[in-house]
């Protein structure tokens, strides 16, 4: 079965899935099709898209989903593991993106370290919790502001930040035994 999407924390499946031939290929195989139908679209050989339906495979990217038949010939379908990728920043190692290490926390580049640091963290628990054949427990929340001035988003600032701190002294139990805790990020940028 196809998941929604997969989060790709290695970096042989990265560059496999980065190769351009082999990112069209998996665009036109998001839903079934044949190996055939692909290399017709893109105008290459068929021995050539072959290549890269097998490495594909071998990467975990691409996998085979049934057969059919076409005149005397048998097709076998192929379509992607995932409707979506990402690929994690934990696949740059040490060259990744690190809040720690970025001294201003009002930057955009603090905003972006923050974001891959969730993506590593979210995608090693959505590892383990599908080893464990369980639900990882998150919270999302996405909205757009329109602010009238510069000054109203500040205020908006003030008050969320305190909202938030009232929040954060009212249910953090550090003595809590058998407590869980989470890792909340809000993040705030210009819409695009």
């Amino acid at each position: 079965m196809q998941s929604a999407l997969a989060v790709i924390a290695d970096s042989a499946p990265a560059a496999s899935l980065l190769e351009p031939t082999r990112l069209q290929l998996l665009e036109r195989l998001r839903e079934p099709g044949s190996a055939a139908e692909v290399a017709r679209s893109l105008g290459l050989p068929r021995q050539r898209i072959g290549y890269h339906v097998r490495e594909l495979q071998k990467q975990g990217l691409l996998r085979e989903v049934g057969t059919r038949r076409k005149g005397s010939a048998t097709e076998r379908l192929l379509q992607t593991t995932a409707r979506h990728y990402l690929i994690s920043p934990e696949v740059l190692g040490a060259l990744g993106a690190d809040p720690s290490e970025v001294r201003d926390r009002l930057s955009s580049s603090y905003l972006v370290a923050v974001a891959a640091e969730s993506i590593r963290a979210v995608s090693r628990l959505r590892a383990g919790a599908e080893r464990a054949g369980k639900q990882l427990p998150t919270l999302t929340m996405h909205v757009d502001v329109r602010f009238g001035t510069p000054e109203r988003q500040q205020e908006f600032a003030r008050e969320l930040a305190y909202a938030l701190a009232r929040l954060v002294k009212r249910y953090h139990d550090p003595e809590a035994a058998g407590g869980r805790s989470f890792s909340f990020a809000l993040l705030g940028h210009p819409k695009a």
